[in-house]
């Protein structure tokens, strides 16, 4: 049975840092890309930041670049998003997301992902 399981969500300033991590179980995901989706309240599921299987290219949304970094361990079956500079605007709920057969950032859309973490909420205070 495949499992995501997404930890290191919290409470946090503006301005702060949070790493979030994604523990994934059931299978191998080395062939999968994995990543990141976020939900804020009232608004539409939306791509934050993925990883590609194949040479670790690494996919952000233009509200996140410069400020996210993404990485993964394929020995572990583990993906985490360091997050800094946060600003009240990236308070949501965020998702892990694998993919086994789309990579891209014109890919990673709801639709294309295989399996689903449960989520974990960021809330930064102003």
């Amino acid at each position: 049975q495949v499992q995501l399981v997404e930890s290191g969500g919290g409470l946090v300033q503006a301005g702060g840092s949070l790493r979030l991590s994604c523990a994934a179980s059931g299978r191998t995901f080395s062939s999968y890309s994995m990543g990141w989706f976020r939900q804020a309240l009232g608004k539409l599921r939306e791509f934050v930041a993925f990883i590609n299987a194949i040479g670790g290219s690494t996919y952000y949304a233009d509200s996140v670049k410069g400020r996210f970094t993404i990485s993964r361990d394929n020995a572990k079956n583990t993906v985490d998003l360091q997050m800094n500079s946060l600003k009240p605007e990236d308070t949501a709920v965020y998702y892990c997301a694998v993919s086994r057969y789309y990579s891209g950032s014109y890919f990673y859309t709801e639709a294309n992902m295989d399996y689903w973490g449960k989520g974990t909420l960021v809330t930064v205070s102003s």
